[in-house]
């Protein structure tokens, strides 16, 4: 068997058609409103305090990831806040999560983080399965 030859890589302006029908897959909570996801992407990409990245294999993107890295009080330093991750539904179980996770905590070792964090109610046993454990519990109010 072949396998694809995967690449991560930041996220470019080129790549907002492939990440808006991702991110429709992954939205569960929200409906995608377009106009307010080409104006998010944007400001996202210029964010210094972001790690957007994306993975693409053969051309064709297939997953990404957006993280946050942010000062904290209880850590006595910054850490890094995974705010979504999502891979094309296809292609999940293939090694690409792992990749983009791999990417961030190498993104947030490079900049002096010492945690990635993040929340996650569809995908417990994949963040287990890299060495996250469960710390909190995490709660919602929509505005």
């Amino acid at each position: 068997m072949v396998r694809d030859m995967m690449n991560v890589r930041p996220a470019t302006t080129e790549d907002a058609d492939a990440v808006l029908a991702i991110t429709k897959w992954f939205a569960t909570t929200f409906t995608i409103d377009e106009a307010a996801f080409a104006d998010s992407f944007a400001v996202i990409l210029l964010e210094p305090s972001a790690c957007f990245l994306v993975a693409e294999a053969n051309g064709e993107l297939i997953g990404y990831v957006l993280a946050y890295e942010h000062p904290t009080l209880y850590a006595n330093a910054r850490v890094a806040w995974v705010d979504e991750l999502a891979v094309n539904e296809e292609r999940r179980r293939s090694g690409i999560g792992r990749a983009l996770m791999a990417a961030v905590e190498q993104w947030a070792r490079e900049r002096g983080d010492v945690a990635v964090t993040l929340a996650t109610r569809r995908a417990a046993e994949f963040y287990k399965a890299l060495g996250y454990a469960e710390s909190a519990t995490y709660f919602q109010k929509l505005l």
